[in-house]
């Protein structure tokens, strides 16, 4: 008799038992550590997932400040008293700003570089969320699988082995158990039937003994 399911392939014996026993032990311990990880991680995850929310809804509000910001620059100042340029590179991104002319709008102009400063830090901020919930989603991932792995995959499997080794022993106990009542009815049997010729020996003997003195009697 075996277990059902995929197992080891072990040599049903007490010792392998004892060692499928501790692996199942240990496959068990694992799993329960990876689910309280994975339930640290998700909820780090919604954290961050709000986060992430609250920093766009900032940003929203705060391109919309800039925006108006350069419309107030642009309007107090003249078209063409402001010149900016955005450079794309990948290490710097640079603002430049044409002071001249302070009283024509100088405090607008102040004022729209330290929203633009607001909007690039929001910004960054924002990337740092982004980045970390990438990260922590591909962790989360590879976590479920593997405590899908050892739920559905590695316990199934060794516990099919520990029932599969109790029912090859048990089988095995049976068998020996009929093995050595066989041999003690055997046993048995061979007394009895010892005794048996025995007492027959014995009964002859004396009937022998008996006609022997009535003979000499009558002679």
């Amino acid at each position: 008799m075996s277990g059902t399911g995929p197992r080891e392939a072990v040599f049903p014996t007490r010792q392998a038992l004892t060692n499928t026993k501790l692996r199942l032990k240990s496959a068990q311990n694992g799993h329960s550590l990876l689910a309280k990880k994975r339930d640290a991680l998700t909820l780090r995850f919604r954290q961050i997932l709000r986060k992430v929310d609250e920093a766009k809804r900032k940003m929203g509000r705060v391109l919309q400040l800039a925006s108006f910001s350069l419309a107030e620059v642009t309007y107090a100042t003249g078209a063409n008293s402001i010149a900016y340029l955005v450079q794309e590179q990948a290490k710097t991104a640079s603002f430049h700003f044409n002071l001249t002319g302070l009283g024509r709008g100088g405090q607008q102009i102040l004022k729209s570089r330290d929203v633009y400063t607001k909007a690039l830090e929001t910004l960054v901020e924002l990337a740092s969320l982004q980045t970390a919930f990438m990260i922590l989603d591909e962790v989360i991932r590879a976590t479920n699988r593997r405590v899908n792995a050892i739920e559905h995959v590695v316990i199934p499997r060794l516990d099919n082995t520990v029932q599969y080794i109790v029912s090859e022993l048990d089988e095995a106990d049976r068998e020996e158990f009929f093995r050595l009542k066989k041999v003690q009815g055997k046993k048995k049997r061979d007394a009895e039937a010892a005794e048996f010729v025995r007492k027959k020996l014995l009964g002859d003997t004396g009937e022998v003994q008996e006609n022997s003195s009535a003979w000499l009697r009558r002679s």
